[in-house]
């Protein structure tokens, strides 16, 4: 499974203040954020190197309402602190993507209240419409929203890339069986200096 830049996309995964950030809310309920603050500089390289080429950039931002209606068994039964934190409620600080990923006019923001990226969204019409076979996955968390929208993503057939430096997760033994998990079946998992490589973009040019 080769990758290039023919049919390719790149999806940044919830790469949000909240996630990634001293005050965002996985801080306050004591996650280490900066694990999931790690992979923004891999991002960056990433998503220069997807402009430069024109490859198509795309980024899920996982949002709740302000009462957290839409939460579901995740937020009233198994997780209740998110609701006690705000956790990304749509439009606040909490739930921006982080500076450093600002995404430009124009590029696609998939709003997600659930760990895949295909779940009650247009995410798959978008990908239909741009005609795009390989998808290549970076963000956080490795173990929950990557790799579910991993495997959402290959289940459907889609060539799916994951870029094992550009991801985070609070837990290193999560973060590492997610990705070897995810090479077993359902992704090739690359590192930035390859999907680079492949791109045809020199590293120092990227970020």
């Amino acid at each position: 499974m080769e990758l290039g830049k023919q049919d390719t996309a790149l999806l940044i995964v919830d790469m949000q203040n909240g996630f990634c950030d001293a005050n965002g809310s996985m801080a306050k309920l004591g996650f280490d954020y900066r694990r999931l603050a790690e992979p923004i500089g891999a991002c960056r390289q990433l998503l220069d190197a997807a402009r430069e080429t024109g490859i198509r950039t795309m980024f899920t931002q996982y949002v709740y309402r302000a009462d957290f209606s839409d939460g579901g068994v995740v937020v009233d039964e198994v997780f209740p602190g998110l609701k006690d934190v705000g956790l990304c409620i749509d439009g606040s600080w909490d739930a921006a993507i982080v500076e450093q990923l600002e995404p430009h006019d124009g590029e696609v923001i998939i709003k997600k209240n659930r760990p895949s990226a295909f779940y009650s969204t247009p995410f798959e019409s978008y990908l239909r419409s741009m005609k795009i076979q390989n998808l290549v996955i970076c963000g956080v968390t490795t173990n929950i929203c990557v790799e579910t929208t991993a495997r959402d993503a290959s289940q459907r057939d889609y060539r799916t890339f994951v870029v094992s430096d550009a991801v985070g997760e609070v837990e290193q033994d999560r973060h590492d069986a997610a990705l070897k998990s995810l090479g077993y079946l359902f992704a090739r998992v690359l590192t930035v200096a390859e999907v680079l490589q492949s791109w045809d973009v020199e590293p120092s040019t990227a970020g």
